[in-house]
């Protein structure tokens, strides 16, 4: 933004602080004088000698005090303009040190610089707040811009793959006539099928991250009922037990965003479980601030370490990889981004039996709510 010069900081904190000085000189000469009128006379007798005059008379007395006061109270209010303008200009700098630093630093990230820190030292103090406020947001902004970045390779890393893919197939369609082209047919079929897939996922966790969603009352027991009916097949498939259980828990958010969440994590507890006899079990309770959804799985056993990464973008560990139906990478990154988005909070827990429980806390519904 443009703007017209004008006067810095702070020359107009030294200006101000001589001011200041100069209006507190000023009502100090003002009260000296007010005390010497209190107590001397108009007019005074002088007696022979006793002021080295030879002859007595009255004089005058305040006019003469005048005389002799004003040239030295203008002479104290020059010293305090010429100490008032140099200690300003030095007080005023060293005030106004942090607050050079902290401009420095700002005009460092303006340029996508976002690796350095102010960390101003000194006790607590409304600079030092500011400073160290300034660098936890330099912190999150280049995690973010890491993470977007990392997002951003990842994505057109996955996009890439069926693409090239299709390419292969139809390079080997055109140079080889003989080759079964249903079989090439299904293989394009599937490959589109996943970058579609992709595609979709990535514009539902774009739509998700800028909250451009109508929040409406919904009952997550109901969604969680819809979600586990859907997977229900694939449940049967892979001959996993669904367990849903939970009384009326209201919240307020999107029902299709919800419904995704659920309906995510609820496949992933199914795809990634034990290859016989496998439970998934989805709990939903209204808390006394939040509305809680639950869905834990058996399965083999996830390492902290491994736990705390399966939110993060196209992460597949070996535990999640399956042949026929590796997913796109995406699962457990929507559901944190739509949990967020909800102003909620989700927590991922390896069971020491085995296999992971998933909660996620949604802000309570208040009472007097209209939706």
């Amino acid at each position: 933004m443009d703007r017209a010069p004008g006067l810095s900081v702070r020359l107009k904190l030294t200006l101000s602080y001589t001011g200041f000085v100069m209006l507190a000189g000023v009502l100090l000469l003002a009260a000296v004088w007010v005390f010497l009128l209190r107590y001397v006379p108009e007019r005074a007798l002088i007696v022979p000698g006793s002021t080295g005059s030879p002859t007595p008379g009255v004089f005058p007395v305040r006019s003469n005090l005048l005389h002799v006061f004003a040239p030295r109270a203008a002479g104290v209010l020059a010293f305090l303009l010429a100490f008032g303008l140099v200690g300003g200009w030095m007080l005023a700098g060293r005030m106004l040190g942090p607050l050079t630093r902290i401009t420095g630093a700002a005009r460092l990230a303006s340029t996508g610089s976002l690796s350095h820190r102010i960390r101003l030292p000194g006790r607590k103090d409304e600079f030092r707040e500011l400073a160290d406020a300034f660098d936890t947001m330099l912190a999150r902004l280049e995690a973010h811009v890491a993470g977007q970045r990392r997002f951003a390779a990842n994505a057109s890393h996955e996009l890439r793959t069926p693409l090239a893919i299709s390419k292969a197939l139809l390079d080997v369609a055109r140079t080889d006539p003989d080759h079964d082209t249903g079989e090439v047919l299904d293989r394009l079929h599937e490959v589109n099928t996943r970058a579609i897939d992709l595609t979709e996922a990535l514009l539902l966790l774009s739509r998700a991250e800028q909250r451009s969603f109508t929040r409406e009352h919904v009952d997550l027991s109901l969604i969680a009922e819809e979600a586990a009916e859907t997977l229900l097949p694939l449940a049967e498939k892979r001959g996993v037990t669904i367990e849903t259980r939970g009384d009326i828990t209201p919240a307020i958010g999107s029902h299709a965003l919800l419904l995704q969440l659920t309906t995510n994590l609820v496949q992933n507890a199914i795809v990634h479980n034990l290859p016989e006899q496998g439970i998934v079990w989805v709990n939903t309770g209204a808390a006394p601030d939040s509305a809680v959804l639950t869905v834990e799985n058996t399965g083999e056993k996830v390492s902290p370490e491994l736990a705390s990464t399966l939110t993060e973008p196209f992460q597949r560990g070996t535990e999640r990889t399956h042949a026929d139906h590796a997913g796109v990478g995406l699962g457990l990154a929507i559901v944190k981004t739509i949990t967020h988005a909800h102003d909620g909070t989700l927590t991922l827990t390896p069971r020491s039996a085995g296999g992971l429980r998933v909660t996620v806390e949604l802000p309570a519904v208040s009472p007097h709510s209209d939706g």
